[in-house]
């Protein structure tokens, strides 16, 4: 059984999102998503962010047909120790991530990158409802 695992914020979905997954999806027989808590995200992109709570993105990435778990996580540390328990034999990452630091990459058998839909991001979705 091959294992697939990505991680990210996932916010507010969109097709980039939609896309990675399935194409993770593609490469095994099952993927965890695991996502940064809300604490983690507001660190990490300002205070305005999330704009859906972890409950609620867990929520939507267990209810597409491609994901089969959701993993919530707080630091670097709960993310690699969600890796070594799982032993994923591959993590897909955003094409952005090409050569530079990954977390846990030594508990996944091999990294393969997914070559992002740079019109999709969400940041790009929530200027645009603030444009509107």
């Amino acid at each position: 059984m091959k294992r697939i695992v990505v991680n990210g914020t996932f916010d507010i979905l969109h097709r980039g999102h939609i896309e990675l997954l399935n194409y993770a999806r593609e490469l095994g027989d099952e993927l965890l998503v695991c996502i940064d808590s809300d604490s983690r995200v507001s660190f990490l992109k300002g205070l305005d962010r999330p704009i859906n709570n972890q409950w609620d993105r867990m929520m939507m990435l267990k209810n597409l047909k491609a994901v089969t778990d959701v993993k919530i996580f707080n630091t670097e540390q709960e993310l690699e120790d969600i890796f070594w328990d799982y032993r994923p034999n591959i993590m897909v990452k955003g094409s952005d991530y090409r050569n530079k630091p990954i977390v846990g990459q030594e508990y996944c058998g091999q990294v393969v990158f997914f070559e992002r839909l740079d019109e999709y991001s969400t940041t790009k979705t929530i200027q645009s409802i603030i444009d509107r």
